[in-house]
């Protein structure tokens, strides 16, 4: 009966150390939200997840010791996902340097990375279109993604019909279609699709571009977790991964600088 309940006591005790080493072992996930967007986050040809948000976002938080799950979201829901912890961060070719449509600016919604990248907002129309300045917007009904920097910019525009769309590329097949006149996209997405397969019938007007934007990173306020991804830009950034990045996805071939938004 002793060796017996020695045993069994034995056998308790290893299964406790083994359950400890495990949860040792484990790793806390961290769930980005993103939306399809081409190159920062997209599909390739085999349905896998790729692009310089999604590697860059992967080499931070494995170097930060937390494994990443994505979660694809609307993008004008990203503030509730945000705060009611559906997601952790939302890192998507998000511009840190403008308000939202109802003129408060995003730094006071969310805590930002150092930022990342440069952008700017441009405008997409038919490639038969007679549009080339901001009075020929005017009686124009335009398009952008809800919730987005395009939204604010396209309703800043005199005398313009506004339409909100689910995604960036939703713009795109409006505009193609010519049932909308133009879209306002953010200028990386742009690169990936105008003039190209199925946009080939579509153009970027240059003189209607907005003025420079910045790519962050956005935390709910407080969060630990900012100071821990600016570090490691600091250090991706010193080592060439992100100008490699870059360069593998076609964006900007020189990072904006990390330290200002």
């Amino acid at each position: 009966m002793k060796n017996t309940l020695k045993k069994l006591l034995a056998i308790v005790m290893v299964l406790t150390m083994l359950f400890a080493f495990a949860g040792c072992g484990s790793k806390k996930v961290i769930t980005v939200g993103y939306t399809i967007y081409e190159p920062m986050n997209y599909l390739d040809k085999d349905g896998k997840l790729v692009g310089y948000d999604t590697e860059l976002a992967q080499k931070v938080f494995e170097n930060l010791g937390y494994e990443v799950s994505f979660k694809e979201i609307q993008w004008e829901n990203k503030y509730t996902d945000l705060n009611s912890n559906v997601i952790d961060c939302i890192w998507n070719g998000f511009t840190c340097n403008s308000a939202d449509d109802d003129g408060v600016q995003r730094a006071e919604k969310v805590d930002f990375s150092y930022n990342y990248m440069e952008n700017r907002q441009v405008i997409v129309v038919a490639a038969d279109s007679a549009i080339a300045s901001a009075a020929d917007l005017n009686g124009k009904i335009g398009l952008a993604e809800s919730g987005s920097a395009g939204e604010s910019y396209a309703k800043s525009f005199e005398g313009v019909t506004f339409k909100g769309a689910v995604k960036q590329t939703d713009t795109l097949l409006e505009v193609n279609s010519k049932t909308a006149d133009f879209a306002v996209v953010d200028a990386q997405l742009a690169k990936s699709y105008v003039g190209k397969g199925d946009y080939a019938n579509l153009k970027i007007v240059d003189a209607l571009s907005s003025d420079v934007e910045y790519y962050a990173v956005g935390f709910r306020k407080g969060s630990e977790l900012t100071a821990k991804v600016n570090a490691e830009f600091e250090k991706l950034g010193a080592d060439g991964t992100i100008a490699a990045l870059a360069e593998k996805y076609g964006t900007e071939a020189k990072p904006a600088d990390h330290h200002g938004n």
